[in-house]
């Protein structure tokens, strides 16, 4: 495929032994600088990986008030492509998404069910995933129906967040597709499936959690998984903030990879390697809640890679 490649060590320097991986070896990320519908739907098709049979589309519907989610108008392309089903789960914290009708009609509200289906998986209750190699988790609680899907694409608006640091594809997979329940356990890492707010963990223990999360979904899915990130309305909260602050930098683009630790990793990479000052914000906010500790606890899991190639397509 035509376009520039670029190795991790230009952003990270790398280290000696990661030095002596050839390109081969590592997982590659793709990347297109302008974000339109156009390009979401190529880079899917970059991945050369096809999402058939009942394809889950994990995205954040956003919670009401919030306006840096992932637009209808953007995603509506590549979700139709494949006849994909938007899925969601419900929050485990007060506000428009903690219950289920609720959730549908802010999904409603956002323009997401004008687009293509929208299943909240958790209105049912819960499904159990085993989670293996762990320190923290021995299972984790997604929502019931998404054991319906056979394929998932993992979604992710790429931003800050109050907790984590930053949220992207580790996260998506692990808090975002948690049910209500599920998101108790990830924060309070396994102590209590209630009183998310009373028991919350130590915040490398969460941040771990959410790696071994991640790792129960991943093993469930197998090779039927894929993972996009959009870098764009870089705010350092959540689409789950109801009043995130605004944007201090410019937009970077759309990135994707088999390899969510490696999409991660580039994505904090190319915001570090960014000549715009407004990073800083963002940085501060991923350093100071140690969010690259989850990557670095997701490749010790062997979820990927924070060693990659860099795929700038035309």
């Amino acid at each position: 495929m035509a376009g520039l490649t670029i190795m991790s060590a230009a952003f990270a320097g790398g280290c000696a032994a990661s030095q002596q991986k050839s390109a081969a070896e590592k997982p590659k990320v793709y990347m297109y600088k302008e974000i339109t519908p156009e390009n979401l739907v190529k880079i899917y098709e970059a991945l050369g990986r096809k999402a058939q049979g009942k394809v889950a589309v994990k995205v954040s519907t956003g919670e009401p008030g919030g306006h840096n989610f992932l637009q209808p108008a953007l995603i509506k392309d590549l979700v139709q492509s494949f006849d994909g089903t938007i899925v969601e789960c419900n929050t485990a914290y007060e506000g428009r998404r903690l219950r289920t009708e609720d959730h549908y009609k802010a999904a409603q509200e956002h323009g997401f069910t004008a687009i293509a289906p929208v299943d909240i998986m958790d209105a049912d209750g819960d499904a159990v995933l085993p989670v293996t190699g762990g320190k923290h988790l021995t299972e984790d609680f997604v929502g019931a129906h998404y054991l319906d899907y056979d394929f998932t694409v993992v979604l992710s608006h790429f931003k800050g967040h109050a907790m984590g640091g930053f949220g992207g594809a580790i996260k998506n997979i692990s808090i975002g597709i948690a049910s209500s329940t599920g998101k108790c356990w990830i924060h309070t890492a396994g102590k209590t499936k209630t009183d998310i707010w009373k028991n919350i963990a130590p915040q490398n223990d969460f941040l771990e959690s959410m790696a071994e999360a991640a790792k129960a979904v991943i093993d469930h899915c197998g090779d039927k998984i894929l993972y996009i990130n959009v870098a764009n309305r870089l705010s350092v909260d959540c689409d789950c903030d109801s009043h995130p602050a605004e944007p201090q930098m410019c937009d970077i683009g759309i990135l994707a990879s088999l390899d969510p630790v490696a999409l991660d990793r580039a994505c904090t990479d190319l915001v570090r390697s960014s000549d715009d000052p407004g990073k800083a914000d963002l940085i501060e906010r991923i350093d100071s809640r140690n969010g690259m500790h989850t990557l670095e606890y997701a490749e010790s899991l062997g979820l990927g890679s924070q060693e990659y190639e860099l795929v700038i397509l035309d």
